[in-house]
């Protein structure tokens, strides 16, 4: 089963590399399977806290989301994550030719890489529901260091190529990210101007 992964990463990493290198895992069951469930995480958790705890920013009032804004926002949230993941791994799986790795285009391992990469951030989504700003940025924080550490394991492994060269794979990696990244704030700065902003309301 796919989800036994979120143990075996947490646990024994390169192991647990290798067995995933060895599933030879479809794109579509990989995303049916595991990614829809994990990356549902943060986004049901944000709407959750959001509308029925709120938060509160120094001594001001207690803040939530209406119901409506809350949904829409949490939708639009996590259908960036699940592409997100898709367009990194699948630039992964294009940029593999150029470094020398193995290129497998019915199983995608690009993508399989970064769908496994990021399960200490989509777990790091329950931390939402305790709403203090500083503590969910210290959680996403830890978690996006073991995720880039479980890139830095998995990446010789499920792509096969040395480890010299799976250093400069992973700078290309994280240039693809930081654009996706920066693409996400300014889509959400246009996604707000056309009247899709939050709506708050007092707790």
């Amino acid at each position: 089963m796919l989800m036994s992964h979120v143990f075996g990463l947490a646990t024994h990493p390169t192991r647990e590399w290798q067995e995933i290198r060895k599933e030879h895992v479809m794109p579509t069951r990989l995303f049916v399977a595991y990614l829809c469930i994990l990356a549902a995480i943060a986004p049901v958790c944000a709407y959750i806290s959001t509308t029925q705890i709120g938060w509160r920013v120094g001594d001001g009032n207690l803040v939530k989301l209406s119901t409506d804004s809350a949904l829409i926002l949490s939708g639009l949230t996590y259908l960036a994550m699940l592409f997100g993941v898709f367009f990194i791994g699948y630039m992964i799986d294009w940029m593999a030719k150029t470094y020398g790795a193995e290129q497998d285009e019915q199983a995608a391992n690009g993508i399989a890489l970064m769908a496994y990469a990021c399960t200490p951030l989509f777990i790091a989504g329950f931390s939402i529901l305790y709403p203090v700003p500083w503590v969910n940025m210290l959680v996403f924080v830890f978690a996006a260091v073991c995720s880039g550490y479980l890139l830095h394991k998995g990446l010789p492994i499920v792509m096969r190529i040395p480890q010299d060269r799976a250093f400069l794979f992973e700078g290309a990696i994280l240039a693809v990210g930081l654009v996706y990244l920066v693409t996400t704030r300014v889509g959400t700065v246009i996604i707000w101007s056309f009247g899709i902003a939050p709506v708050f309301i007092d707790g």
